[in-house]
C-alpha cells in the first residue's frame, strides 16, 4: 500500500470510528480545505519576510499541524472522489512542464499565458 493510501485509510478509519461520514458531504469537505488553507496564510500575513523566518522558527509545530489539516482534508477528498492523487499529481505536473517550459519560464515569476 502507497504512503497516501494508508494515509487515507487512517482518514477513513478515524471518520468512521466517530460516524462522521455523514455530515461528509463534498461542498463541505471543499470548505473544510479552504478553511485549512486560510489557518495556513494566517501564519503569513501582515509579515515581512524577515518577521516570516522569525515565526517558521518559532511556530513551525504550529504550521505544520495546518499544513497537515490541509492534507488530511485533500486526501479525504480525493479518496471519497475515487481521484488517484498520485496519478493527478503525476499528470499535473506533465502539464505544468508543458505550460512552463524551461527555456521560457527559467528566474521568471511570469504566468503561463505571459511567458
Amino acid at each position: 500500500m502507497s504512503e497516501l493510501a494508508n494515509l487515507q485509510e487512517q482518514i477513513k478509519k478515524f471518520c468512521n470510528d466517530r460516524d462522521w461520514q455523514q455530515f461528509h458531504k463534498f461542498k463541505d469537505l471543499a470548505i473544510s480545505l479552504s478553511l485549512e488553507a486560510s489557518e495556513v496564510l494566517e501564519h503569513f500575513q501582515w509579515k515581512s519576510d524577515e518577521e516570516i523566518n522569525k515565526h517558521i522558527n518559532e511556530k513551525s509545530n504550529k504550521i505544520a499541524d495546518e499544513l497537515a489539516d490541509v492534507l488530511y482534508w485533500t486526501l479525504y477528498i480525493s479518496d471519497k472522489a475515487g481521484i488517484d492523487l498520485s496519478a493527478a499529481f503525476a499528470a499535473k505536473m506533465k502539464k505544468n512542464e508543458i505550460k512552463y517550459p524551461i527555456e521560457k519560464a527559467k528566474g521568471s515569476h511570469r504566468k503561463y499565458t505571459e511567458i
